[in-house]
């Protein structure tokens, strides 16, 4: 018999009620309230920006897709409410006495649609709020560009795995959880209302009504059938299976053959299961559809599983080279494509470099390389522009510096370059109010250089306190008002105040307020206050944004302050990274930037922003963080990032883009016309990035192009195994490559720190020409032989171009750990440097592995010193080491005080110095005009009338670049008759050259 639930649910009082809704009513305000201040200040930040266009694609995408998985996800789970209610037994027999049941069943017919449609609309809520953040994944399938490629396996464009497969995936897991929920609120149901009954009573055991069955089967055989159909999709993602991710991704031969195949068979036995449980509607015996659950249990089980198992033991692994050769193979040219290193189209290979020695006359006159050698290290010399350059104790500069290159006097020459930021963290007690922080120290002044083959003399010792320090060339609000600024500096400068850098972002929070009604309040010179001129930022003249950036600061003077009135704007998201990942939230960005001076006077930061994939088929994957990671990392110091933590199988470096340090203006450029990745973001945001043409027409930006280091790492990490075409070869790894360790710091193979990638000016690897470049060398594996030489080219002609060089594998070639070694033990060297220690901390800076002459291998290290007592000593060039392998093929090594001391100790006699060595002191950061030219020397030199160039000079050097090119050209085609009359050529080059006047 029935029995009688307990009487209704307590009520509550007006008062009760009313202090309920007020204390809801807070707690979404403070839930919500924050994100709405945040989506209010994102679309002023993107208005002032100019990328509203961004900003709305993203937002409402998200909205329609919040909206439509709320309401389908919420109209299928209240239909399984719904039809479990409307269909439930109208007498519900009691279990017992005590049925828990019987208060529950009453409660909820009390508040039956309360209890139908909360469960509804918090599901949909959560589906929406899960899926909205799947905006990217909608937006690239709905504006995709095909590739043109086609995977191995099932002849698809590789469009369909990089932007339809994801889509596909996103909506079948939707698919999973609703019918999952809608299964178990419909049983929930059921149960409560007596649909189901387990046990008790007058029942000898369990019972269901035929509604239960008909639509719990119902929901059942939906599952399995969306489960048949994820089998049916499962197929291609083994194309980037990770089953033998020790030596490659991508489908295996256990894939293709075994669970290739099982995937067919379990999509077919869930499609008869599904049927099964169709049947179940009908019939009333359970048994049909409990048999069809267990044999999909069971063969997912032994067909997904034991079979793959079974062959890779048995089969695959005894004849595992010759078996997974042709997937490695697909791995090979997937992995070329992915990354940009294909032979003969994105890298050059060059084998048996060195073979043939090294010629004297060519090393001797190799002046692209020799006049351009690079001693300042920009990881180690920050100290240096800190203490020569901060002018006040709220400036400086990071800790890792950049190099660049810019063309003075007719010659491009490499400068390590930085601007004059504001530094929070060295603001005093007396400026760490709120009016300084934000209202008057608003931003930098100065773009510093300093030439990298140069000092201001050279060092006599360790104790000196001349000597081996940059020389400095400043632009700043002083030096630029001078004559002879605007007549002889080397860079010209026309705006240097800096609103925008690394180093000013560092405060917590981010922010300045800048603008004034008449009163300039803005610290720019001493006695000297400034007013922002720019219309960026986003305007404070209303009080409804400053309340917005009040609550977003959680800072009430922004609402108060009389600093503030209706001229003043707010500046914010500072950093040049964090900029342009804003406005172009599809980019993963380098994680380095440098500064750069344009044509007209303007300080641009340059980011690089690469377009990723997660999966390419076949393709290696790679993750980001790990493979960009080297000993950089112990001198990241304020502002050194990493990146990100993820795995990709694609990168492309498409977008280049620029920061105006003093407006804040964010402009994207295409830099790859073929990445499809690119064109379908561009797809998606009309008009965000400038075409290739319209870049085209800024040679001043393009001519600062440097290849980028994190995409250079990554592509160094595959050269060392990707070098390999042979599948079996690949598949031994006997033929492998390693990065080296950093050799210039202590326990950095102990740590796994590898040696990074240098930029610099040297002699194109296909020509005499001088080339800006990044390179890297690589050892063999597990050894210290160096084995190749990669680089890849930053001038805009060749721009891109990867040059690997191979060395013979029948000779062993010293390394750079090796020369280090050789170099710091040599006699003259380990004497000195042990009574150098003693008194002083050295550093040793970057080792440059550099080709000379053609064949010839020379590693250049500079040692500097500074005091072990005083913490704001500056690391001076001490001396530079050199150590070089001659023709003869006596190994020598150089330790001077100038590079052209060390070259001559090893035997090289560059025809590229003319100076004569050491030269008084230039004192940085002052008026007086650039008199000075670089040289070989490692000092700075006066300039006089023996110094420069002339036409007479000039031909003859070119003679000798023409002489050294056709010997080149005759000894690799192997014709003996040219290799003399280019000898014959070379000689008389040479000796017009040594009969020139030194006047010319």
């Amino acid at each position: 018999m029935g029995v009688r639930g307990p009487a209704g649910m307590p009520t509550l009082s007006r008062k009760s009620k009313i202090a309920i809704g007020i204390g809801v009513a807070i707690l979404v305000l403070l839930l919500i309230g924050p994100r709405l201040v945040g989506l209010a200040t994102d679309w002023l930040w993107f208005s002032d920006v100019g990328y509203t266009r961004v900003f709305s694609t993203i937002m409402w995408t998200r909205i329609i897709l919040f909206a439509l998985t709320s309401v389908l996800v919420g109209l299928i789970v209240f239909g399984a409410i719904a039809m479990a209610y409307r269909s439930r037994p109208v007498f519900v027999p009691a279990s017992g006495p005590n049925d828990p049941l019987a208060r529950y069943r009453t409660t909820v017919m009390g508040r039956t649609r309360w209890f139908g449609i909360a469960p509804a609309v918090l599901v949909g809520l959560l589906a929406g709020l899960v899926t909205q953040a799947s905006w990217a994944t909608v937006q690239t399938f709905l504006h995709s560009e095909q590739f043109g490629v086609r995977d191995p396996q099932f002849g698809l464009d590789v469009s369909f795995y990089a932007f339809d497969l994801p889509f596909y995936r996103l909506i079948l897991n939707l698919l999973f959880v609703v019918v999952v929920i809608a299964f178990l609120v419909n049983l929930v149901t059921h149960y409560l209302f007596g649909g189901i009954r387990l046990a008790g009573g007058n029942n000898n055991g369990p019972s269901m009504t035929v509604a239960a069955r008909v639509q719990l089967a119902a929901l059942a055989g939906t599952f399995l059938l969306l489960k048949a159909v994820s089998y049916w999709f499962d197929r291609y993602s083994l194309l980037s299976s990770q089953r033998k991710q020790e030596i490659f991704t991508g489908a295996s031969y256990t894939d293709i053959n075994a669970v290739l195949p099982s995937k067919l068979i379990l999509m077919a036995i869930a499609v008869i299961c599904a049927v099964a449980f169709f049947a179940g509607v009908v019939l009333r015996d359970l048994r049909v559809p409990a048999l069809a659950t267990a044999l999909m249990v069971l063969s997912a089980l032994v067909i997904g599983v034991g079979w793959p198992l079974a062959m890779e033991q048995f089969s695959v692994k005894p004849n595992a080279a010759q078996k997974e050769a042709d997937y490695i193979a697909r791995n090979l040219t997937a992995t070329k494509q992915a990354y940009k290193i294909r032979e003969d189209q994105d890298v050059t290979y060059e084998q048996n470099w060195t073979a043939t020695p090294a010629d004297p006359v060519a090393v001797n006159t190799d002046t692209a390389t020799l006049s351009n050698i690079r001693i300042l290290d920009p990881n180690v010399i920050a100290p240096a522009f800190n203490q020569r350059q901060f002018l006040k104790n709220f400036y400086g500069f990071p800790a890792q510096l950049a190099v660049d290159r810019y063309t003075v006097n007719g010659q491009e020459r490499d400068y390590i370059v930085s601007v004059r930021e504001l530094d929070p963290s060295k603001y005093g007690e007396n400026q760490q109010n709120w009016i300084n922080k934000h209202t008057v120290f608003t931003h930098g002044n100065g773009f510093i250089a300093a030439p990298a083959n140069t000092v201001d003399e050279a060092s006599a010792d360790s104790d000196s306190d001349r000597g081996g320090l940059p020389v400095f060339k400043v632009s700043d609000l002083e030096t630029i008002r001078s004559p002879e600024y605007q007549a002889n500096a080397p860079i010209k400068v026309t705006q240097p105040r800096i609103y925008f850098g690394e180093l000013i972002a560092k405060v917590n929070p981010d922010y300045a307020i800048v603008g004034s009604t008449g009163e300039d309040r803005e610290y720019d010179e001493d006695g000297k206050n400034y007013t922002y001129q720019a219309d960026s930022g986003v305007s404070l003249g209303n009080w409804f944004n400053r309340f917005l950036y009040s609550v977003k600061y959680t800072e009430r003077n922004i609402l108060l302050s009389g600093a503030i009135n209706q001229n003043s704007r707010i500046l914010y998201d500072r950093d040049p990274r964090d900029r342009v990942k804003k406005a172009a939230p599809w980019l993963t960005v380098d994680s380095k930037t440098y500064p750069a001076v344009m044509a007209d006077g303007s300080i641009k930061w340059i980011v690089d922003g690469y377009t990723t994939l997660d999966t390419y088929p076949y393709a290696q994957r790679m993750s980001l963080q790990d493979v960009t990671s080297d000993a950089q990392a112990l001198n990241q110091g304020q502002t050194g990032r990493t990146q990100i933590n993820r795995q990709v199988s694609y990168v492309r470096n498409s977008v280049k883009a620029t920061v105006d340090a003093y407006t804040g203006e964010v402009t994207l450029y295409q830099v790859d016309t073929d990445d499809p990745v690119l064109k379908t973001w561009m797809n998606v945001f009309p008009g965000t990035v400038k075409s290739r043409a319209e870049l085209d027409q800024h040679q001043d930006l393009i001519s600062h192009f440097r290849y980028p280091e994190d995409l250079f790492k990554i592509q160094r990490a595959l050269l060392a195994k990707y070098h390999v075409s042979d599948p079996e070869t690949f598949f031994r790894s006997n033929n492998f490559w390693s990065v080296p360790a950093d050799p210039t710091k202590d326990q950095a193979a102990q740590q796994g720190l590898n040696q990074p990638p240098y930029y610099f000016t040297a002699a194109a690897p296909d020509g005499p020409q001088a080339q800006f470049q990044l390179t890297t060398v690589l050892t063999g594996l597990n050894t210290r032989n160096l084995t190749a030489y990669v680089t890849a080219s930053s001038d805009p002609e060749s721009y891109g171009r990867i040059t690997v060089k191979t060395l013979p594998t029948a000779q062993q070639t010293v390394g750079p750990q090796q020369a280090q070694e050789n170099m710091k033990s040599a006699g003259p060297v380990a004497s000195d440097r042990k009574q150098v220690e003693d008194t002083t901390r050295v550093t040793y800076g970057n080792l440059l592995t550099l080709p000379v002459g053609g064949n010839g291998i020379l590693y250049v290290e500079p040692m500097y010193t500074q005091s072990k007592t005083d913490d704001s000593a500056i690391p001076k060039l001490y001396r530079v080491l050199v150590y070089y392998n001659a023709a003869s093929g006596s190994a020598r090594v150089g330790y001077a005080a100038t590079v052209a001391e060390a070259l001559r100790q090893v035997g090289i006699n560059p025809a590229a110095v003319t100076a004569p060595e050491g030269g008084p002191a230039v004192e940085g950061g002052t008026t007086q005009p650039d008199t000075t030219t670089p040289s070989t020397d490692g000092a700075q030199a006066p300039a006089t009338p023996n110094q420069g160039t002339s036409p007479e000079r000039d031909a003859a050097v070119q003679a000798i670049g023409q002489a050294l090119t056709a010997l080149k050209d005759a000894q690799t085609k192997g014709d003996f008759t040219a290799y003399g009359q280019a000898l014959d050529q070379l000689d008389k080059a040479v000796a017009q050259y040594e009969a020139l006047p030194s006047g010319s």
